[in-house]
């Protein structure tokens, strides 16, 4: 039984929902690409598991937390997660024992300083002191895959996608910037992208406050076959070189990086 519950490094909770009768204050659950609104709400009941039980609860951009992450790969590829998705061991995904489906996370391995990007779609792991467990795709870009489990920080930078993914189509994109106070130039890196402004708004807030006027933070509105997109980028890099050199600093592995 334990061998169900176990992944190959972490141990996750792939596919499995024991869920308490325990009351859960009132909360608004959409649909998402990944996800049904039915699903949301059922994730975030509290569940007991191995005799622990676990409170799922609502987390903000820019939460964080620290502890040690392991990764699960081949024992579970193909079978249900948590959300309803099958589990894709070569996508960048994670498990979390309480924080809510679709939770877009930076990971960081504070061992050697690598981080990804992952999406909340499993609970787990189930082992002390561990606070989230990797994809193998996830995993080997932070170095697991050879450490097998290492001190990371997590944190909070968006939500996945609201709505149902529409078919691709071919569609002029339009695009509409936020003017910040500051005026954007040079080049650019995108630190985040949210589906809903007041997020991305925050979000820009919390980077201004960083930068202290240093470098110029904006958002910019995409429009397209998916809806809306708000992303927000840090400016005023004199070159694409020093754009480059500003992401690795930050652990921002995969951003864009555009001319303003």
């Amino acid at each position: 039984m334990l061998k169900k519950l176990f992944g190959y490094c972490g141990a996750s909770l792939v596919g499995v929902l024991l869920f308490t009768g325990c009351s859960q204050k009132s909360m608004v659950y959409k649909n998402t690409k990944y996800t049904s609104a039915a699903r949301h709400k059922a994730t975030m009941k509290p569940y007991c598991v191995l005799g622990v039980t676990y409170h799922p609860t609502p987390v903000e951009v820019g939460d964080t937390m620290k502890g040690i992450s392991s990764w699960y790969g081949p024992n579970f590829h193909g079978k249900y997660t948590s959300n309803g998705e099958r589990y894709n061991m070569y996508e960048k995904t994670a498990a979390h024992k309480t924080w809510p489906m679709d939770t877009i996370v930076r990971v960081k391995n504070l061992d050697n300083g690598k981080s990804t990007i992952v999406r909340i779609n499993d609970r787990g792991p189930f082992v002390k002191g561990r606070i989230i467990d990797c994809s193998y795709a996830a995993g080997k870009e932070l170095g697991l895959d050879k450490s097998g489990i290492a001190h990371v920080k997590i944190e909070v930078v968006g939500v996945a996608t609201q709505g149902k993914r529409k078919p691709a189509t071919p569609k002029k994109v339009k695009v509409v910037q936020h003017t910040p106070t500051k005026k954007p130039h040079g080049y650019g890196v995108q630190v985040g992208a949210f589906r809903e402004y007041a997020l991305a708004e925050r979000f820009k807030q919390r980077y201004q406050g960083q930068e202290r006027g240093k470098r110029p933070v904006f958002i910019r509105k995409i429009e397209d076959g998916d809806g809306v997109l708000y992303r927000v980028y840090v400016s005023g890099f004199k070159s694409e070189e020093d754009a480059r050199a500003y992401r690795t600093e930050k652990g921002l592995q995969g951003a864009s990086v555009i001319h303003v």
